[in-house]
């Protein structure tokens, strides 16, 4: 053996992953259930769990059964659940009223599960398309997505969900300036300990297919989203937004869709050192869960490495479908 050949065998990065045990010491980036934030689907109803065609394991679920998810959740050591409508096609308007109705489904939900587990953090989602007959984020005039009509009818959503007893608003409009207009109205209501985690960098995705026929809004969508939501080749922009979003008073950011995007929210973490979220969106999820389906890839594992690669890329948390999953098989294996 030669001296520089000597020298090298020195340094073996195999020594510290040769067991277990080692390699737990010293693992840099570590999945729990708290990491998890549940998104569920309701729809009106009683004792009803309907299936997600396109999102095998997902169901639209009634009220009672959605206090019932959330039980799990807290057992399970999820802190968070995020609730979006699927909203009855009749009470779908061009002016979103029902967004704002104290007794929408979504404000029904967030007194039941916090009136049953009031110590779970309940999320909501902030954006008209559950309500509009145009299945837009925004409110449309002259087939124009509107903004500042659209801000009004935002605000005045949040607050019938801060009213409700939300504890977070997710904005997932991507609308301009409706975090500041939303977090002054909270101010001004009262409604001070309410935080926003807002959909700051939140992509024109060809991946949230899934999602909107889980909530009804594929079938109404005229045209796209491209006039507000970031164009997928862009990542100063989302520097800009986030920055945007923070000084008009976001507690905490968020990345959608999520694996794509992994590069967006590693530079978002440095940049900002705040807390960042990423989505593990329904096309995400649907991939993965269709390649297990047919044997391709071990589903379970795959799951695990997926979250995992948000921690490691510095989010905080992660809003995923797969959260009481994740939690049962992160708690059996330890």
């Amino acid at each position: 053996m030669t001296e520089d050949h000597a020298l090298h065998l020195r340094h073996r990065p195999r020594r510290l992953r040769r067991s277990a045990a080692i390699r737990a010491l010293v693992c840099e980036a570590r999945l729990t259930a708290a990491d998890l934030i549940w998104p569920i689907f309701l729809r009106d109803g009683e004792n009803l769990a309907e299936p997600v065609p396109s999102m095998p394991g997902v169901n639209r679920l009634s009220i009672d059964r959605a206090v019932d998810a959330a039980r799990e959740a807290a057992g399970l050591g999820i802190p968070a659940m995020c609730l979006f409508p699927y909203t009855d096609p009749k009470l779908k308007t061009d002016a979103c009223e029902e967004a704002w109705n104290p007794d929408n489904l979504s404000n029904q939900a967030i007194r039941a599960i916090k009136a049953a587990v009031p110590d779970i953090a309940v999320m909501t989602d902030v954006a008209l398309d559950p309500y509009n007959a145009n299945g837009h984020d925004g409110i449309v005039r002259g087939g124009i997505v509107v903004n500042d009509e659209s801000v009004a009818a935002l605000v005045r959503m949040a607050l019938a969900q801060a009213e409700a007893g939300a504890d977070i608003l997710g904005p997932s409009d991507m609308m301009d300036g409706r975090i500041g207009q939303m977090r002054d109205a909270l101010e001004a209501t009262g409604h001070t300990d309410v935080a926003i985690m807002s959909y700051a960098a939140k992509y024109a995705s060809a991946y949230y297919g899934p999602f909107r026929d889980a909530v009804g809004a594929s079938g109404a969508l005229k045209g796209d989203k491209k006039t507000y939501q970031m164009d997928p080749g862009n990542g100063a922009e989302a520097l800009a937004m986030i920055a945007r979003d923070l000084d008009e008073g976001a507690d905490m950011v968020m990345v959608k869709p999520g694996l794509p995007y992994l590069d967006i929210c590693r530079r978002v973490h440095e940049t900002f050192q705040v807390p960042t979220f990423a989505y593990q969106v329904s096309g995400e999820y649907a991939m993965i869960e269709a390649a297990a389906a047919n044997g391709w890839i071990d589903g379970e594992k795959i799951m695990i490495e997926s979250l995992t690669s948000f921690k490691r890329a510095g989010c905080a948390g992660i809003l995923t479908y797969f959260a009481p999953r994740a939690a049962r098989l992160l708690a059996e294996t330890g």
